[in-house]
Formats: structure tokens, sequence, C-alpha cells
């Protein structure tokens, strides 16, 4: 039965129900007794009954089921992977519907689209997530991160299982793994922090890396780095700047401190070795 034919009929039966109140209420006043007062005919919840029951909570849910089913295949996809990849459970269609109200067996283009795509698993009975490397713990992150001595995309870990992050900051902070930035994907990039992989390195790479040639002023290279999407750490035309306008001049030898010499004039303690002070003596 389709959604606006459920709203039909149960506002039909609230019509009803309200009629039969109030023919109720109407029958009590008209059947009372000489000289008894007309009292208000009340309802088990303490309200008038002549006044009318509300359903403004279930109509609203009503309505808001009624939205979703009709939302784009796009939008009750995601409500449904948003589903699967929270719970980590494996779900039928109905349970779809009990727990996310996406109707699949009314919608059989939702069906067909979760059941093609590359996030989700479906087994001809339940959907469940489905991520791109089936990992259950710290144990096994590190382990597949070690099968990738050249690195691997973070991005493609964050759905491993619901605390990989955590793991995987965990395994940085005790130095079993790198974290680096990919600054042309814009994401980080683990790598195994083992002695006993060996990591062999081109020779073409060698000598290109040494074949570039830093800039000499620490200005330039912080141009450099801001040009390739970096941040430098230092900022050195504001420290100049602020050196100069101190008066301070950031090439300004340091003073030696003056070497003390033995004179004539020096407190000999040491008389018991005259050896060390023949020049002075004489």
């Amino acid at each position: 039965m389709a959604l606006q034919q459920q709203l039909d009929r149960f506002k039909k039966q609230q019509e009803k129900c309200q009629s039969t109140l109030s023919s109720i209420a109407a029958s009590k006043v008209g059947g009372r007794k000489p000289n008894t007062p007309v009292v208000a005919a009340v309802s088990t919840n303490g309200r008038n009954a002549t006044t009318g029951i509300k359903f403004s909570k279930d109509t609203e849910r009503l309505q808001h089921i009624n939205s979703i089913r009709k939302a784009p295949v796009g939008a009750q996809m995601k409500r449904v992977i948003d589903l699967l990849l929270e719970t980590r459970q494996a779900f039928t269609p109905e349970q779809i519907n009990e727990a996310c109200y996406v109707d699949m067996g009314a919608n059989k283009d939702v069906f067909d689209s979760l059941r093609k795509n590359p996030k989700v698993n479906y087994d001809g009975q339940r959907f469940s997530y489905k991520a791109k490397y089936g990992l259950k713990d710290k144990t096994e992150l590190l382990q597949l991160i070690r099968k990738y001595p050249e690195g691997i995309a973070v991005f493609d870990l964050k759905d491993a299982y619901p605390t990989v992050m955590e793991d995987m900051k965990a395994l940085k902070a005790a130095g079993q793994i790198w974290l680096l930035s990919n600054f042309d994907a814009q994401d980080d990039i683990a790598y195994p922090n083992d002695p006993k992989v060996h990591i062999k390195v081109d020779d073409d790479l060698k000598q290109l890396f040494r074949s570039f040639e830093l800039p000499r002023d620490m200005i330039d290279i912080e141009k450099d780095l801001q040009k390739n999407g970096m941040k430098p750490a230092t900022n050195t035309a504001k420290r100049r700047s602020a050196a100069q306008i101190e008066g301070i001049s950031s090439n300004k030898p340091k003073p030696r401190k003056k070497k003390s010499e033995i004179s004539k004039r020096t407190k000999l303690t040491n008389a018991h070795l005259p050896e060390l002070f023949q020049n002075l003596l004489k």
C-alpha cells in the first residue's frame, strides 16, 4: 500500500474516532439525571473529549518517511551506506526499511544501485559495508602497512574499522610507521618504519635530488615553499624587519670576551708552583 493511501486511511480513522467520542459525550449529557450538573466528558488521558485528539507526532513521522522515500536515489543510497558504515552489521532490505525508512522493496533503482556499489557487499539476502581493506585491529593494520614500503594512502584505510585512525596515531607515536603529507593529493601517506624493510631508491632519482640547488637566501627558500603549497616554519622577512626597527643589525658581530692574562699585579695563589710564574718573577 502506498504511503499516501496510508495517510488518507489514517485521517479517516482519526475523523471516525473524533465522531465516536463526540457521540459518546452527547449521549452522556442527554441521559443525565435531574439536578445532575453537566460535566464535560473527559477522556482517559485527562483531556476534554470534545476538543479532539491530536496526532501531530504520528503525522510528522509519516511526512518525514514520505520525504525520505521521495528523495533522489543518491540521497537514499547515502542513508543506507551511512547506516552500514556506522553499525558494521548486515541488514536485510526489511531491516534497512525499519532502521532508516528506505524501502528498497518499493524502489528497485535503490536496490540495484546499492547491490552494484563498490562500498556495499550483498550476499543475496543481506547488505553490509565493504571497506577496501578488510582489517580488524591494530596488528593487522601494521602488517598491511609493512607490505607497502612505497607507502599506502591513509584515505584508503580510514574506513577499515571504526578505530583505525586512533590506532594509526598510536603506531606513529610508537615509531612503527611514518605519516607524511602528499601535497598532490592533499592527503597523508603511511610508510612502514621497519629496519628490516629495504627501500631501494633509483639512481635517476638520486641524481635528480642532487641536481637541485637551493637558494642561498632564506627569504627565497620561503618563497619557493609557498609556491609549492607549503607553509614555511620561519618568516625571515618579518624577523629582519623587526630587527631593523629595534636598531639591531642581524650581521653585527658579537663582542669577544677579553682573554684574561697573568700580569705582575695578579695575586699569586699557587706560590708552591713557582715554575708557572717565572716570567713574572723576573
